[in-house]
């Protein structure tokens, strides 16, 4: 099986990471997959910001937790908390995809992710895609967090991608071919 297909086929959604940071070349190896991202009419729709900065990404777990924690559905809160209590899941990486408001930017933006998941998978490194990250963005500190975070003007928050060491492994999620149509 060639290298792309084996890392679409093993790919999983990691949700528990060591915290040990990833390497410079490693980050500049998602940022590259990232930008080489198709867009429509080559528009690009798109800023990314690579965050390493640990203490920063837990300041936004920290957040995050509080806001979901005061949620009178707990059903978000009570499932992160099943998985160990961190919204980031201790990841030490977050590629974060901000979009300006053109026609095709959240498309856009969402192929620039699975090209960063697929990267990651095929350097060994676990993600995670994550729109929670909207979550201490659009809370009380979240303007602080955008100016932390370098927002430039005309960019909102998209998607993001949490990256880093597998702290154990998990199998795919099956292949549900009752959902194809052959025409």
């Amino acid at each position: 099986m060639n290298e792309v297909l084996k890392a679409i086929k093993d790919r999983y959604s990691c949700r528990d990471f060591t915290g040990n940071p990833i390497t410079k070349e490693q980050m500049e190896t998602l940022v590259e997959a990232a930008l080489a991202a198709p867009s429509a009419i080559n528009k690009q729709p798109w800023n990314i910001i690579m965050c390493t900065d640990k203490a920063l990404i837990d300041e936004l777990n920290d957040a995050g937790m509080e806001i979901i924690s005061a949620d009178e559905d707990k059903s978000t809160y009570n499932r992160i908390m099943e998985r160990g209590g961190k919204m980031f899941y201790n990841a030490p990486g977050m590629l974060v995809a901000l979009s300006d408001d053109s026609r095709w930017a959240t498309m856009d933006c969402g192929i620039l992710i699975e090209n960063v998941a697929l990267a990651a998978q095929s350097l060994g490194l676990g993600n995670v895609i994550c729109a929670m990250m909207g979550i201490p963005l659009n809370g009380p500190k979240g303007d602080e967090f955008k100016k932390r975070l370098k927002f430039p003007e005309g960019y909102q928050f998209c998607i993001a991608i949490l990256v880093g060491e597998a702290k154990s492994g998990k199998e795919p999620h099956e292949l549900d071919k009752n959902k194809v149509i052959y025409v």
